[in-house]
């Protein structure tokens, strides 16, 4: 297999001030929403031993405690989260200088996607909201949970922001064989495509449509739903080639590599040795790759409907 690689033009361009940083900073699970964990939990034991008047004494201590050091969820048993932070990680990230252009590189393709998104929304009579994108090592918290890098990248719509622990891309590079930074580039796009579903109300009637549907059904949603993040990606890399020339010779195919790589049933395929495709969630390495050169291709929204389009 020929293993294409090309190199962006992207050193010298605007860099985003979205960028939340938590490579410094583990998260990890504690108790759980709803567990009855906590203190709450002991509440039955606490009246046995010292009466309904000494629990509420204690109570109300524990309480005041909680409100001082801001862990009341968590004493209580009403929080699922929290984070372990490492003093010094927390004032400077340990990096290579690799992984430091690597962060470089990300800050200038997000500044170029809310360039790109920000002219589109306006066309639409419409405003771009920018999204953030959390950097993390290992595991984090968001919005939408608890995250770790075995998810890979992921946009939650519930803070508005993309996660990325950037491992991913040396698993993309030496598992997938997809290497570039282009590849890396259209990761990033194919997850602020998500947010742009989010903007738009793409998402949320899609969330309301899942919800009457079977799981057959609602992971053809779903594999709809990702296939138009892919051609969203595709509309970024269109505006960025034709309006600002960041592209090399090259770039599109290292984008379709990575599209292919990632499809669900290649990954089934080295997963299990076997495709089932009712349980696909994010297309087929064929579909990925036609969406995102459908995207590249047209650059507009209206191209990428792929859910009146036959796409399964």
């Amino acid at each position: 297999m020929i293993v294409w690689s090309y190199t962006m033009r992207w050193r010298g361009n605007r860099k985003s001030s979205n960028i939340d940083d938590r490579r410094g900073t583990r998260a990890s699970r504690v108790g759980g929403m709803g567990s009855g964990g906590g203190v709450l939990r002991l509440l039955p034991m606490a009246i046995k031993f010292l009466g309904v008047k000494g629990t509420i004494f204690v109570g109300i201590l524990v309480i005041g405690y909680g409100f001082f050091t801001g862990n009341l969820s968590q004493i209580l048993g009403g929080g699922s989260f929290q984070d372990n932070k490492n003093p010094q990680s927390d004032q400077v990230v340990k990096q290579s200088a690799k992984e430091k252009e690597l962060v470089q590189f990300m800050s200038v393709v997000l500044a170029d996607t809310e360039d790109t998104w920000r002219i589109l929304f306006k066309k639409m009579n419409s405003q771009y909201k920018e999204p953030q994108l959390v950097l993390y090592r290992q595991s984090v918290n968001s919005g939408c949970g608890f995250g770790s890098a075995q998810m890979g990248p992921f946009y939650c719509p519930g803070d508005q922001k993309v996660y990325i622990d950037l491992s991913f891309y040396e698993d993309l590079k030496k598992r997938h064989k997809a290497p570039g930074d282009f590849a890396q580039a259209y990761v990033l796009a194919h997850e602020i495509g998500h947010h742009v579903q989010t903007l738009t109300g793409i998402s949320n009637k899609v969330r309301e449509a899942k919800k009457r549907l079977n799981k057959t059904k609602a992971n053809q949603l779903s594999v709809m739903q990702e296939l138009q993040a892919d051609c969203f990606a595709g509309i970024w890399a269109h505006h960025a080639d034709r309006s600002r020339q960041i592209l090399e010779a090259g770039d599109i195919k290292e984008g379709l590599t990575a599209a292919s790589a990632i499809g669900d049933d290649r990954l089934q395929k080295q997963s299990r040795g076997y495709v089932t495709p009712d349980s696909f969630t994010h297309g087929s390495s064929e579909q990925r790759v036609k969406w995102f050169r459908v995207g590249f291709e047209k650059g507009t929204l209206s191209a990428c409907d792929t859910f009146s389009a036959d796409t399964l």
